[in-house]
């Protein structure tokens, strides 16, 4: 079984998770929509300690205004700063891995360039722990817009010289859904281009397919269907993380889900392997 978590951030998100029966969890450091350093939840050794002592798989999601593709660099520097200090960050308080969005160019730019400082941030960036690029939902200069974009990503991540950690991908569902990708062959074709998925936002849609919005529903109230939400899940084989206004109650829908396909598809094994022979064919 994968391990299921919710992202939290009110209060203590670890003593949330725990509550709430969580077997992991995810939380920003700081406010997700600001420049500060980040800022832990008590002492780094406490955090560690508390995550440690829960028994759950912590991840950090780093704030949302980190573009290290833009083009100016009074914003591509500063992210490059800010998220270096996030996955030391991240790192200290023993979390599993840092998400990051792929960023984006202005229309102005050609997306090469964008790609090219991903580039420079992967050959420069210090990760003591494993950093996860998630897909991104919309906008025509997104470096993480669908398969295509994700490609050319991961082809700037590969020509990088050697790097000083880990780079690996989070794949979000909702995002997927709406930039257009069709999720029943998701796993397959991302880990086809990245060779992994170390985590996966099991997020639903409140707009249709191929919208470019990002708006997330719970499992069972959004526009994609729940049960290609678990298939996703169930396929990549990595920790999945609600994104959702109830991640409780999506949390233990997805779990009873899994445990319930896993079971069946027991059954089936089971059966196969003691069908009876029936008597010798004649002759």
């Amino acid at each position: 079984m994968v391990l299921i978590g919710a992202h939290l951030h009110d209060g203590d998100p670890v003593a949330q998770a725990k509550a709430i029966g969580a077997d992991a969890v995810q939380f920003f450091l700081g406010d997700p929509q600001g420049w500060k350093a980040p800022a832990f939840p008590g002492e780094p050794d406490e955090v560690r300690a508390a995550i440690a002592a829960a028994g759950i798989d912590a991840y950090v999601h780093s704030p949302y205004v980190i573009n290290v593709a833009s083009p100016n660099n009074r914003i591509r520097i500063p992210s490059r700063k800010l998220l270096e200090q996030q996955l030391a960050a991240a790192a200290a308080i023993g979390a599993k891995g840092l998400i990051v969005h792929g960023g984006y160019v202005t229309a102005d730019t050609d997306p090469q360039d964008g790609y090219d400082s991903w580039r420079k941030a992967i050959e420069r960036i210090n990760r003591p722990l494993p950093m996860l690029i998630e897909n991104t939902a919309g906008g025509d200069g997104a470096m993480a817009r669908g398969l295509d974009g994700i490609a050319r990503l991961w082809d700037a991540i590969a020509t990088a010289a050697d790097g000083t950690g880990d780079v690996g991908f989070c794949l979000d569902t909702c995002h997927a859904f709406a930039s257009g990708e069709d999720l029943a062959t998701i796993v397959p074709r991302v880990k086809a281009i990245t060779g992994r998925i170390d985590l996966v936002h099991c997020n639903n849609s409140r707009d249709d397919f191929g919208s470019g919005r990002d708006r997330h529903a719970g499992i069972e109230s959004g526009t994609i269907d729940p049960a290609l939400l678990a298939d996703v899940v169930r396929s990549a084989g990595a920790t999945a993380i609600c994104e959702t206004p109830d991640p409780a109650a999506d949390v233990h829908w997805l779990r009873a889900r899994l445990s319930a396909d896993s079971a069946r598809l027991r059954g089936h094994d089971s059966a196969d392997t003691h069908q009876p022979s029936g008597p010798p064919p004649p002759g």
